[in-house]
């Protein structure tokens, strides 16, 4: 094959872009900003693409006043950006052999060599001392840009097989499939000889060979996050990700629920709407592994603990008595429930029943990723009140699960990090986070620190002994007398890593951050699934 050279590549994607500009005629709000970041990328400039600057430099907004955190534009008009590319490409432009798309997580945009290898495809690197704005609006919050571009390609590149690609996907599925056999049996027997306390999770692996099996007609596009008892207009949170009205329910009845305050969310408006009564999901997936997550609060009760119901998956048992005020340890709590490894049924249909044991269900929302095989998606979490990307390529989502202590005010220059903006601000004082993940798991914690307050270059001044914390997770003292500036001076990044961490009977990390000297401090915090 003949080698494609850089500037011969940039050539054919300018070339694209200028058809598709040319396609987005009658948009040209989308038109504009996708030839602002496309100029940026195809200059090296990626630095450059945030959604600061998409709101001030494309979208009109005031450079002074603007604050992400109360004006979603940039984030709105990506969504619609990244659905008219999607459009495109299903249509006109299927056949082009470069194609451009907008991957969820970031404002930057890929362009796609259909027919090439991952080396001809020019991809300019990061500067490292930047970062751009997430938007994470339909996609894996912790997948990287390359993994979504090979992705997508992956998709393009077989929506029309030949008769010998037909007959070369049907060996392999067949492959697939006596592998996957194999590893499901022995994960089930792995899954039955280990024991935990408290309510555990079902067989959530149900027909995990449906890979054999064709996409059922209309299937839903995935991430798919659904506002139960909610049917507006589609809401966007923190992270830029969206939640459309309520579908695919049968029973129960929508309710507003009470404007009671709410803790441990960054995201009131996810628990504002619930669906309760007995209830079931019935939702067309293509085959493959799903994520599934289930969000819930508890209203105020004498007896909450005691209001229990049961939770299914195609049938089959997954929460068997579940108390959701137990499970947040109280109510007017955000609980959030992780479940890996979950599957359609044989038709292609995955059914979520929720049924009445001591009292009716309560259901918020429900949010169903593309999943990973055997392993939870990375949660990664920064202290700050937007999404950030680091240089990786991997989504930061903003603070959230939190409970007690403080965020800090303003930025802070540090040193020591390829992403110094992952350092930038902090949560302080004495607080607690409880990450949801799937209670089979066995998780990696990685927790990132750096000095903002005390020391000579800052404004706390003091030194060694001016802080100092310890850091709890479900029982076990991770660090005790930790100093900060004792290990790394100020405005430096540290971090922190423990293994083999075992969740809750809740399926949570809890995590205490506990201060012995002045507060407790953390940057941003990754939990990572160590199954294979």
């Amino acid at each position: 094959m003949e080698q494609v050279t850089a500037s011969h590549s940039a050539d054919l994607e300018r070339a694209e872009l200028e058809l598709v500009l040319a396609a987005l005629a009658r948009t040209p709000r989308l038109a504009t900003i996708l030839k602002y970041i496309a100029d940026r990328y195809l200059q090296s400039r990626i630095n450059e693409i945030n959604e600061y600057n998409i709101a001030t430099e494309v979208l009109g907004r005031s450079k002074s006043s603007f604050d992400a955190s109360q004006d979603s534009i940039a984030r709105v008009e990506a969504f619609r950006l990244r659905r008219r590319l999607k459009e495109y490409y299903e249509t006109d432009g299927k056949d082009h052999e470069i194609q451009i798309s907008l991957p969820s997580g970031s404002y930057v945009p890929a362009f796609i060599h259909r027919h090439s290898s991952p080396q001809m495809t020019s991809v300019p690197e990061p500067q490292h001392d930047d970062h751009v704005v997430g938007d994470s609006s339909s996609a894996l919050v912790a997948e990287t840009e390359e993994t979504l571009v090979s992705s997508e390609t992956r998709i393009v590149e077989t929506s029309h097989p030949g008769p010998r690609a037909l007959r070369k996907q049907t060996l392999l599925y067949g492959i697939a499939a006596v592998a996957a056999l194999l590893i499901v049996s022995f994960g089930a027997v792995r899954f039955f000889l280990r024991t935990k306390s408290g309510p555990q999770p079902g067989n959530v692996t149900s027909h995990p060979l449906n890979a054999t099996q064709p996409s059922p007609q209309n299937a839903a596009q995935v991430p798919l996050r659904l506002l139960a008892g909610y049917d507006g207009s589609p809401r966007v949170d923190s992270a830029g990700d969206y939640w459309e009205s309520d579908r695919y329910f049968q029973g129960g009845a929508a309710f507003l629920r009470p404007n009671v305050p709410l803790t441990r969310t960054s995201d009131p408006m996810l628990f504002e709407h619930w669906r309760t009564g007995d209830v079931t999901y019935d939702i067309p997936l293509a085959p493959g592994p799903y994520e599934l997550h289930l969000f819930f609060v508890a209203p105020q009760s004498d007896n909450a603990n005691l209001q229990t119901f049961n939770i299914s998956i195609n049938y089959r048992v997954l929460i068997q008595g579940f108390s959701i005020s137990s499970d947040a340890l109280g109510t007017n709590v955000a609980d959030e429930r992780v479940f890996r490894d979950v599957y359609p049924d044989k038709d292609g249909h995955l059914r979520l029943g929720f049924s009445t044991e001591r009292i009716s269900p309560i259901l918020n929302a429900i949010a169903i990723l593309p999943g990973l095989p055997h392993r939870q998606l990375p949660v990664r979490l920064v202290m700050q009140r937007g999404a950030i990307t680091d240089h990786n390529g991997n989504v930061w989502h903003p603070d959230n699960y939190f409970l007690g202590g403080t965020p800090s005010d303003f930025p802070r220059q540090v040193g020591g990090t390829l992403d110094p903006n992952l350092y930038a601000q902090e949560r302080y004082g004495h607080f607690t986070y409880s990450i949801p993940v799937d209670t089979r798991g066995r998780y990696t914690l990685v927790l990132h620190f750096a000095e903002l307050y005390w020391g000579p270059q800052t404004s706390g001044s003091g030194g060694v002994g001016s802080r100092v914390f310890r850091v709890i997770c479900n029982g076990s003292t991770l660090l005790d007398n930790f100093d900060i500036f004792k290990e790394a001076g100020s405005l430096h990044a540290l971090t922190k890593t423990f293994h083999h961490l075992q969740p809750s009977a809740e399926g949570k990390l809890d995590l205490t951050f506990e201060p012995i000297v002045n507060g407790a401090t953390v940057s941003a915090i990754e939990v990572i699934d160590e199954s294979e």
